[in-house]
């Protein structure tokens, strides 16, 4: 039984809570309502994830590691949203220990979920090649006047920075605050592209003061609004499913859940079983998440067995 102290503490502490709002999915739909091949495109993708759990060997499961090359484009309005280099490195080494399940709080899952948390396999370094082949730091800056970003910051043309190619390159930019989707106001700190989306627009974008967990970045953010939007990327969905108790995000290990959780509710319970808060897929505070889950792996890891929609960036020089 976890140290009740620990509960209590998680459950009832506030001073340094945030409530994470992703942009992921409000994004995702304007892009297919835009685009219908991309449904096709994610019909293809999700049959081949299928096929992949039901079929494939071990070997892309587990056993071996993916490394996948990051290149940063920063956009800032000041000196102050220009994060450093050192905030940076410190959200590469959060994704790694993640992914790896090598972060310090893993000891903190509840004893309900301990058997299905996974070590992903998946690592992430700094570019060392730009795409000319060049020696490179992978962190692009750039200044600009434009105070609120969406994809705009994906393009020079829009006054954002185009994206290194996305078959070698995990592309991240970090901008000074994000627009809020119409019809769905507030707070957003992250938003990812499924795999299957326009090249163009492929990858992560996490406001500065999500980004890491040093320099700029708000109290209580330890590096997790671009491991869920990583995640994202990896074609995990939340773990709500985006609706009711019906709603499923395609991933057998995680409980149903009929909603968001916002801070740490270790004991809240929908559709009759306890929800999984701690799964970097909810909507929980930084020092809630602490795991993904073993089938949530295998959704991900598909993605780079041969057919997968990000096959080529596991062989990326």
């Amino acid at each position: 039984m976890k140290n009740l102290l620990y509960l209590v503490s998680l459950l009832f502490v506030m001073a340094n809570v945030h409530a994470q709002k992703c942009a992921t999915m409000d994004n995702w739909q304007k892009i297919l309502d835009e685009n219908p091949q991309i449904e096709e495109n994610s019909q293809r993708i999700e049959a081949h994830t299928q096929n992949f759990a039901e079929n494939n060997t071990r070997q892309y499961r587990t056993g071996n590691i993916i490394t996948i090359p990051v290149v940063v484009h920063v956009l800032y309005t000041s000196e102050f949203n220009n994060i450093s280099d050192e905030q940076i490195y410190s959200q590469i080494t959060s994704l790694n220990n993640d992914y790896r399940r090598l972060n310090s709080d893993a000891s903190n899952t509840l004893d309900e979920f301990v058997g299905t948390a996974a070590d992903i396999e998946i690592e992430f370094c700094m570019a060392q090649q730009d795409p000319n082949g060049f020696p490179t730091t992978a962190i692009n800056r750039k200044e600009t006047t434009i105070t609120e970003f969406r994809d705009e910051i994906k393009a020079e043309a829009t006054g954002g920075i185009d994206p290194w190619p996305v078959d070698r390159y995990l592309n991240i930019w970090v901008a000074p605050d994000i627009t809020e989707s119409p019809g769905s106001p507030g707070e957003v700190l992250g938003y990812a592209q499924f795999p299957g989306g326009d090249p163009a627009t492929d990858g992560i974008v996490v406001r500065h003061n999500s980004f890491g967990n040093t320099g700029t970045v708000t109290v209580g953010n330890i590096g997790r609004t671009a491991t869920h939007e990583v995640g994202h990327w990896l074609n995990l969905r939340h773990i709500w499913g985006d609706g009711a108790c019906g709603a499923d995000d395609f991933v057998d290990d995680t409980p149903l859940s009929d909603d968001q959780n916002f801070g740490c509710a270790l004991t809240h319970m929908s559709c009759s079983t306890l929800d999984m808060v701690q799964n970097y897929m909810d909507y929980s505070d930084d020092g809630c998440m602490n795991l993904f889950t073993l089938g949530q792996k295998e959704r991900m890891r598909a993605l780079f067995a041969p057919g997968g929609a990000r096959a080529d960036l596991a062989l990326s020089n």
